[in-house]
């Protein structure tokens, strides 16, 4: 359990990456609007304050 919070953060960034790359292959104007864009770059900047915060608690 305490590996998977030391790399939630970087979970989510793979995740937001992922949505991101999904997007540009599919070139889908459907999906291509600015609240999925919004959310993909939230999941990545919430990620990696995530893995910085996380990283720092589990130290030892």
């Amino acid at each position: 359990m305490k590996s998977l919070l030391k790399n939630l953060g970087l979970i989510l960034v793979i995740i937001g990456a992922v949505i991101l790359i999904c997007i540009f292959l599919t070139g889908s104007a459907a999906v291509n609007n600015n609240a999925v864009l919004g959310g993909s770059i939230a999941l990545i900047i919430a990620g990696l304050v995530l893995h910085i915060v996380l990283n720092k608690k589990f130290t030892d």
